[in-house]
C-alpha cells in the first residue's frame, strides 16, 4: 500500500479488526475490505511488532496496548492478546495523515466549506486571532488545520508543538534557501521523568522564541491550560480538540485545564473563551462526507458576560436513502457578522479597513 499514490498523497486509515479482517478508509469516506490477510494470529502480531520496533515501541504481554507513531505522519494504535481474543491475534489502527495535501479549492469543490468561510479563518489567523478547530475523530480537523497553516505569510514566525509524531511540515524553500520562519518541536515521552519533555514544557519554551503564531497539534490533556495562558498573552494560538460542537468545545477545554490547575469551572471558562474567540467545528456526516459545520465567535461583553455568536453554519435540509445510498442535502450560509469587539481587535492588529469591511459586509451585526 505504501507505493500507492492514492494513499501516500491523501489521508487514509487502515483498520486491522483481526489477522484476517483488514479494511481501509480513505479520506473521501470510501471504505474497502482488503482481500489480503496475515497467515495467522501470531503472524499478525509478529508483523506489527516489527513495524513498532523501528520507532522503539514494544508490544508484548507486559505492554499489550501501544499508542504511538511509525514515522512523522503515521499514527498507530495496536492491541494484542489478552486484550483481544486469541483467535483474533491483533487489532490495530494505522493512520497516514497528510495535512498539507488539501488545497483551498478541494475544500470548496468538495462542499466542505465555502470561500467566505475559508477567507474568514485565514484572515483571523493572519491578524492574530486564536482559533480552535474542533470535531470528532476523522472529522477533518488536522486536514483543515494543515491547510490553514499554509496560508501564513513568510514574515510571520511560527512555533509548532506536536506529540507522538510530527505531521506538520511548514518550512518553505526557494532555490535552496528557507523563505519563512518556522520552529518545529516534538514532545518526548519517557518513563524517566528527567528525560521526559511534554507539551507543557514546549509551550513554556515557545514564548521565549518570540513567535507570532503557536501551533499546538492537538489538546488532549493538561497542556490545554498552558495553551490558553499563552493565547491570553496576545500570541495567536491555533490548535485542535475533540468535541461535539462549538459550545461544547469550551466545556471540553475546561475539563482538560482542570487536569493542570485547581480552579472553578467558571474561572476557567472565562479564560478559555478569552483565549479562543473563534471555534471551527468539523464533522463527518452519515454519508462519510466532511463538512465544516459551524464557525462561531464567543463574544465577551464589557460586563464580563458571554454571547456565543454563530457566524457560518451548514444547515441540513433533507436526509434520504436512494438505491441503498445515504443522501444528505444541505448548504452553508453566513448567519451573523463578527462582533464590534472582534472587529476592533482585528483593526488594532493591522487588518486593512477594506478587508475588515468585507468580513462584516452584507450581514447585520
Amino acid at each position: 500500500m505504501g507505493e500507492n499514490p492514492e494513499i501516500t498523497s491523501k489521508d487514509y486509515l487502515s483498520l486491522f479488526n483481526s489477522w484476517r479482517d483488514i479494511e481501509v478508509q480513505y479520506s473521501g469516506g470510501v471504505t474497502k475490505k482488503l482481500t489480503e490477510r496475515f497467515e495467522s494470529p501470531q503472524h499478525a502480531i509478529n508483523v506489527i511488532r516489527r513495524m513498532l520496533h523501528t520507532s522503539g515501541m514494544v508490544l508484548d504481554n507486559a505492554s499489550p496496548a501501544v499508542l504511538g507513531h511509525l514515522s512523522k505522519n503515521i499514527r498507530i494504535a495496536a492491541m494484542k492478546t489478552p486484550l483481544v481474543d486469541e483467535d483474533v491475534g491483533i487489532a490495530a489502527s494505522i493512520r497516514i495523515v497528510n495535512p498539507q495535501s488539501m488545497k483551498q479549492e478541494d475544500f470548496i469543490n468538495g462542499g466542505t466549506a465555502t470561500q467566505p468561510m475559508m477567507d474568514f479563518l485565514t484572515e483571523c489567523l493572519r491578524y492574530g486571532i486564536s482559533i480552535c478547530v474542533a470535531g470528532a475523530t476523522s472529522s477533518g480537523k488536522t486536514t483543515l488545520l494543515g491547510w490553514l497553516l499554509t496560508t501564513i505569510p513568510d514574515n510571520k514566525r511560527i512555533y509548532t508543538i506536536e506529540s507522538g509524531s510530527r505531521e506538520l511540515a511548514l518550512v518553505r524553500e526557494k532555490e535552496g534557501a528557507v523563505t519563512n520562519s518556522v520552529i518545529h518541536t516534538l514532545a518526548r515521552d519517557s518513563e524517566n521523568e528527567r528525560q521526559r519533555v511534554d507539551q507543557i514544557a514546549l509551550l513554556d519554551m515557545a514564548l521565549r522564541f518570540n513567535p507570532d503564531i503557536i501551533v499546538v497539534g492537538e489538546m488532549r490533556g493538561p497542556e490545554a491550560n498552558a495553551a490558553q495562558e499563552a493565547a491570553r498573552t496576545g500570541v495567536a494560538v491555533v490548535t485542535t480538540i475533540h468535541s461535539n460542537s462549538c459550545e461544547a468545545t469550551y466545556r471540553r477545554m475546561v475539563s482538560l485545564c482542570k487536569r493542570a490547575v485547581d480552579m472553578s469551572d467558571e474561572t476557567l471558562l472565562s479564560y478559555v473563551t478569552e483565549a479562543y474567540p473563534i471555534v471551527a467545528f468539523c464533522k463527518q456526516l452519515e454519508n462519510r462526507e466532511r463538512r465544516l459545520m459551524e464557525i462561531q465567535e464567543c463574544e465577551i461583553r464589557p460586563d464580563g458576560t458571554r454571547s456565543y455568536r454563530p457566524l457560518f453554519q451548514y444547515k441540513i435540509t433533507e436526509n434520504r436513502v436512494e438505491d441503498g445510498k445515504f443522501i444528505i442535502e444541505g448548504h452553508h450560509e453566513q448567519v451573523h457578522a463578527i462582533s464590534d469587539g472582534l472587529a476592533k481587535r482585528l483593526l488594532e492588529n493591522g487588518m486593512p479597513g477594506e478587508t475588515l469591511k468585507k468580513l462584516r459586509g452584507g450581514v447585520n451585526v
